[in-house]
């Protein structure tokens, strides 16, 4: 199911953009979620479940989101006229903040379904069914909190490096 949600985003993304190989350099981003995912599971003691599996195709689908602010800035910055590197660094310092701003909220609005805060009357939530809630909640935070700094950082280099082999075929 994971792989056929990354596909399907694929799709879109390649009819939305026009393009094969600019949704590419998006999913650059789904992997790197998985490096705070394999920490957090192993730091939690959270064995591998439906349930992080779950949580897995709901954050391929919020990482990429976040990929697609950032790629759509830099495009219409080139679309403008503006040289590459340019283009990058401008597109890329003035997304900075609706990322952060998107991940946080998500990251916020999950907390309580870790049970980390249940000793917090009326924020922590309650302890029922947190053993189905809790392994999606952590692999979703985890993997968005790893994804959403790696790809500030990792997403407008391959961009760039795509950009640039584009341009001297």
């Amino acid at each position: 199911a994971l792989l056929l949600a990354i596909f399907l985003v694929y799709v879109v993304m390649a009819s939305q953009f026009e393009s094969i190989v600019q949704p590419l350099v998006i999913l650059v981003s789904v992997p790197l979620a998985t490096i705070g995912v394999v920490f957090a599971l192993d730091a939690t003691d959270t064995d591998l479940s439906v349930i992080v599996f779950l949580g897995a195709i709901v954050l391929a689908g919020i990482v990429v989101n976040n990929a697609i602010i950032l790629i759509d800035q830099i495009n219409q910055l080139r679309e403008e006229g503006m040289p590459l590197r340019e283009a990058i660094i401008e597109g890329s310092s003035s997304r900075v903040r609706p990322v952060l701003m998107t991940t946080l909220t998500t990251l916020i609005g999950l907390l309580p379904q870790t049970g980390w805060l249940t000793w917090i009357p009326y924020i922590g939530g309650s302890t029922d069914g947190l053993e189905l809630r809790a392994p999606m909640a952590i692999t979703v935070i985890a993997g968005l909190s790893s994804s959403t700094l790696l790809t500030l950082l990792l997403v407008p280099v391959v961009y760039g490096l795509v950009a640039r082999q584009r341009a001297s075929a």
